[in-house]
């Protein structure tokens, strides 16, 4: 799982304690989109706030999407290509360090003024010092307005993934003038002096095409449309997203209970014949680590040991484990982002191959432990389905392979402590830009938790600073294939599998398409 140091962020969490299942209520409709009405999204809650600079949670941002525009945003389903929000144009400057934004100049918020660029400047800069979990996304970043309609944002460093950083819900445009009236700040010191949270919560400032009607962490949000939206009218008089478990969502579908359903794997997908399934590989991305710190493991952070379960795991298996729309992710880099491989640069299994490696590294009938959290699910596959599968491979080639659940908070003190001689966890997008996979590299945010310390790949390590300070597409596309490629010979870390990302919807929902970063793209619904 995607885990910062400034927060958490589970993509699709299962915890039976915290899901209030809503099996029927007075809010569930069977109305059809075209008639305007009710629609009901059931999804498993990930939800603390409905502040966009403290929110980070995939319920959230599904939210918030709806209520709050970004500069920049994604169409449908394709987070390849930014296209045009708040700002009707940007440039970039050819050292990518200065990107300057066009804002459009019919937009208003929900009480009818208008949006300027004193708005984009005091949002950013609300996220970056109000030091919530989205606070990171706003590193390195300066922000200013040299006139009303203009939003300049300088890097300090080359930064060719600000154009796909910004249409993060969590960067989403407040009302400056109504925040600061009621409690909010942008100024150095937020974290402590910024009050807004509670308001926010009860009332929404955007310029999104719905606004907030009611809010709860435990049950359901409400929203209701924006009369001033300057964009296409939204096609719902109502859109209640409702906290429910995977297994009850599919009843509620099923039954017209509700029209969306967010979380079913794709078993409990099968045989919906009557609804429409949206189905294709996840950005999320499962792999395993052998830690490289010797201190933790000498085992484990034996190259050749690495080799040997490299090329130890039945890749295939594990798709096959996940079920229809998974794949294996050829590289730590997803699918369908900028510089990601292509399946046939992929490890394979090859038995023989990791035998030998094993008998080279003079270890003799090695034993490790495996850790990964066992109270969650992502995309409805269980850590400790995937660890059992991992362990009856490993024990072919000759490792045996102590499996080492632990509740995720548990867990977690130990991955981020990197000191879990062999670990199984997942990485989601921050924003769909293979800059993000630089975290997996030696020194690096995941790279030390698998005990990789800087200086450990001077060649690699070299590889992804050019990576993150190329511009050009074609360049950066290039550089994280090698960086793939070497990761996928040697190194503490193997990409395993994308599981499936699923959505399930009753016939009369137009326009149903998931997305990387808000998982059901609410306000295209129609």
């Amino acid at each position: 799982m995607k885990i910062r140091s400034a927060g958490v962020l589970v993509t699709a969490l299962a915890l039976s304690g915290s899901l209030a299942a809503c099996g029927s209520g007075s809010t569930s409709s069977s109305n059809s989109a075209q008639g305007g009405g009710t629609v009901v999204v059931d999804t498993a809650f990930q939800l603390k706030t409905a502040d966009p600079g403290r929110m980070f949670e995939p319920t959230g941002l599904l939210i918030a999407e709806s209520m709050y525009d970004t500069l920049l945003t994604f169409k449908g389903s394709d987070v390849t290509k930014p296209v045009p929000a708040l700002a009707e144009s940007y440039t970039a400057s050819p050292d990518g360090k200065t990107f300057t934004f066009k804002l459009r100049t019919d937009a208003k918020f929900s009480d009818g003024s208008p949006v300027t660029s004193a708005d984009v400047v005091f949002s950013l800069n609300r996220v970056k010092n109000v030091k919530g979990n989205p606070s990171f996304l706003m590193d390195g970043l300066t922000v200013t307005a040299p006139d009303a309609n203009s939003v300049v944002i300088t890097s300090d460093k080359p930064n060719a993934a600000v154009p796909f950083i910004l249409p993060n819900p969590a960067l989403g445009i407040l009302n400056s003038t109504v925040v600061k009236q009621n409690g909010g700040t942008d100024a150095v010191g937020a974290d402590k002096t910024d009050t807004a949270e509670s308001f926010l919560n009860s009332k929404s400032q955007g310029s999104g095409p719905y606004i907030l009607n009611s809010y709860s962490t435990t049950t359901q949000v409400v929203l209701t449309p924006n009369d001033k939206y300057w964009g296409t009218k939204p096609k719902y008089s109502k859109v209640v997203v409702r906290n429910v478990q995977a297994n009850v969502q599919r009843l509620n579908v099923v039954k017209g209970e509700s029209q969306v359903a967010v979380d079913l794997s794709p078993e409990q997908a099968k045989g919906l014949n009557q609804l429409q399934v949206v189905n294709g590989a996840s950005p999320n991305v499962f792999f395993l680590f052998s830690n490289n710190n010797a201190a933790i493991s000498k085992t484990a952070s034996n190259p050749k040991f690495q080799e040997a379960v490299r090329y130890g795991v039945d890749y295939k298996g594990l798709v096959d484990l996940a079920g229809q729309g998974a794949v294996q992710t050829p590289g730590i880099v997803p699918s369908m982002f900028l510089g990601a491989l292509s399946s046939g640069d992929a490890v394979t299994r090859d038995v023989a191959k990791a035998k030998a490696a094993l008998a080279a590294s003079g270890l003799s009938n090695p034993t490790v432990a495996l850790s990964y959290p066992s109270d969650v699910q992502v995309n409805g596959l269980n850590f400790g389905d995937l660890a059992a599968r991992v362990q009856a491979n490993l024990k072919e080639v000759g490792i045996t392979v102590n499996l080492a659940p632990a509740s995720v908070q548990t867990a977690l003190e130990t991955y981020r402590g990197g000191k879990e001689e062999m670990g199984l966890w997942q990485w989601g997008p921050d924003y769909p830009d293979p800059s993000d996979y630089l975290n997996f590299l030696p020194g690096q945010l995941v790279g030390l938790r698998a005990g990789w310390a800087k200086g450990a790949d001077s060649a690699l390590e070299t590889l992804g600073t050019q990576a993150a300070s190329t511009i050009d597409d074609s360049q950066r596309a290039g550089l994280y294939k090698q960086i793939q490629q070497s990761m996928n010979k040697s190194g503490p870390i193997m990409p395993l599998i994308q599981p499936a990302q699923i959505l399930v919807g009753a016939k009369s929902v137009k326009n149903l398409q998931s997305n990387a970063l808000w998982l059901v793209n609410v306000r295209e619904l129609g």
